[in-house]
């Protein structure tokens, strides 16, 4: 039998599209805290960092309740908003077809994300999808990235070894954990909150441009030589 295969995912920005809430929420967050809100921008830069740290790195001059109040407001608000939504943040285009493809092709799949548990549950169970995963790794379940963690239990518990493991993912915080875990490769997104210079920078050994390139990309980094 072969050795166990997993593809790691991160969730905002690679596999669904959360950008507006997320920037909605924070800019409620710090206005309910009387705190200039920061540009849509740099809430892009920092998303897949555990909350704390991203609010740090959004306003390093906060003290650290004022910390606590800013990720309370900005949970309420985040939920608030996805509750008034008659539909959940959209799955990018080729999201399913591509899990199948990496499913068909002996892959487990785990979900290795900065967002707390529950964010994470309710997106995967608004769209279905939480069972296709062997592994779910969110903000309360260890370090944040990139410390690689996280990762190394979800391989852990997929029984899955370094030289077979890949991570996806559209930042430079997905690229460092995968570096970090020492695992076959980290596998750039187009089209999240990092460009692709950054991304490569940071260890990605591929840019993807479109969800169906995943699962032979993936097949080649951990099997060079099969044909696909």
């Amino acid at each position: 039998m072969a050795e166990p295969k997993l593809c790691a995912l991160d969730l905002d920005g690679t596999l669904v599209d959360s950008q507006h809430h997320i920037v909605a929420a924070m800019t409620e967050a710090f206005t309910s805290e009387g705190e200039n809100p920061p540009t849509p921008d740099a809430v892009r830069q920092i998303v897949g960092l555990p909350l704390d740290v991203a609010l740090r790195r959004l306003a390093p001059g906060i003290g650290g309740l004022q910390v606590e109040r800013l990720g309370q407001a900005y949970r309420d608000a985040y939920f608030d908003a996805r509750a008034g939504d008659r539909q959940p943040e959209p799955l990018f285009p080729g999201t399913l077809e591509a899990l199948d493809a990496l499913e068909a092709g002996g892959w487990l799949l785990a979900v290795v994300t900065g967002k707390g548990r529950r964010g994470l549950l309710s997106v995967l169970d608004a769209h279905g999808i939480r069972n296709r995963f062997v592994a779910l790794k969110s903000a309360d379940d260890g370090p944040g990235k990139p410390d690689p963690t996280s990762l190394r239990d979800a391989m852990a518990e997929a029984g899955s070894e370094p030289g077979r493991t890949v991570m996806v993912g559209d930042t430079t915080f997905d690229m460092q954990t995968a570096v970090n875990a020492r695992i076959a490769a980290g596998i750039g997104v187009s089209w999240g909150y990092h460009d692709a210079a950054r991304l490569q920078a940071a260890g990605s050994v591929i840019i993807l441009d479109r969800f169906d390139q995943l699962a032979p990309v993936a097949d080649r980094l951990v099997d060079p030589h099969r044909e696909v």
